[in-house]
C-alpha cells in the first residue's frame, strides 16, 4: 500500500542529510495516510539504502499493520502528536545543530526574521528535555507548539511538522537558518534588534502573490 507515500519519506529523509539537518541514519519521517494510519521510516536504518518496502505502516496504537520492520523508537511520540494535532499530516525530527545549540542557551527562536514568520507561522519555543524515544517528546511538542510548525527540543534537536512531508521539510530547514542567524547575531555580543508585535503581525497577512497559482 502507499506506495508513491512510502518513497515520498525516503526523499525527505535523504534531503534532510542534504541539508545537513541529520547525520548517518538519524530522525525520522512519518506521514497520515488516513484518520487512524501513518507511515513511519523504520528504526535506525541508512536512508541510502532503504526501499518502499521498509516503510512501515502503523495504526494509531503503534501496532504495525503492514511491513517486516521495527518503526522509529520514536513512535509513542509521533503518534501523541498525530494524534492530539489532527491536522497535522506530517512529522519530521531531526537532530540539527543550530537549532540544537540554540536549545542551550535560549527559550525560543523569536519571530524577527521574515522567514521565521511566513515558513513556522510563529517564534519557535524551546522545550524542556525529556528522555529520547519517549512519549514526552510529543507531549512537550504539543504543549510548546502554539501556532508554529516546529518545536526545538532542548538538548536533543527539533520536532517540524506540516500538512504534507514537503512543508514539514521546509518547516525544519527554515527553523535551521533562522537558528544560524540568530546565534550569529548573539555571538557579536551587541543589542538585539527585535521586529514590533505590528509589524510580525504586518508581515504575517497573506499577499496573495508568493508563489505559482495552482494549476487547475
Amino acid at each position: 500500500m502507499y506506495e508513491a507515500e512510502k518513497q515520498s519519506l525516503i526523499d525527505c529523509a535523504l534531503q534532510m542529510k542534504v541539508e545537513q539537518l541529520i547525520k548517518g541514519s538519524g530522525g525520522n519521517v512519518s506521514l497520515r495516510v488516513d484518520k487512524n494510519l501513518f507511515l513511519v521510516t523504520p528504526s535506525a536504518m541508512a536512508y541510502e539504502t532503504m526501499k518502499p518496502e521498509d516503510i512501515c505502516v502503523v495504526n494509531a496504537e503503534g501496532e504495525v499493520v503492514e511491513g517486516k520492520r521495527r518503526p522509529t523508537s520514536d513512535i509513542t511520540a509521533i503518534l501523541y502528536i498525530f494524534n492530539h494535532r489532527p491536522e497535522i499530516g506530517a512529522i519530521i525530527h531531526t537532530h540539527q545543530p543550530y537549532a540544537t545549540a540554540l536549545s542551550l542557551v535560549c527559550d525560543e527562536l523569536p519571530a524577527d526574521f521574515v522567514t521565521v514568520i511566513d515558513e513556522l507561522n510563529a517564534a519557535v519555543q524551546v522545550a524542556p528535555f525529556t528522555r529520547s524515544s519517549d512519549e514526552g517528546m510529543g507531549i512537550q511538542t504539543v504543549t510548546y507548539a502554539g501556532d508554529a510548525l516546529a518545536v526545538i527540543l532542548k538538548h536533543h534537536g527539533v520536532i517540524a511538522f506540516g500538512r504534507d512531508v514537503d512543508e514539514a521539510l521546509s518547516s525544519a530547514v527554515n527553523l535551521e537558518e533562522g537558528c544560524r542567524c540568530y546565534l550569529a547575531a548573539l555571538a557579536t555580543g551587541l543589542p538585539l534588534a527585535h521586529l514590533t508585535p505590528e509589524q510580525i503581525a504586518d508581515e504575517a497577512e497573506e499577499r496573495g502573490y508568493y508563489g505559482q497559482p495552482k494549476e487547475s
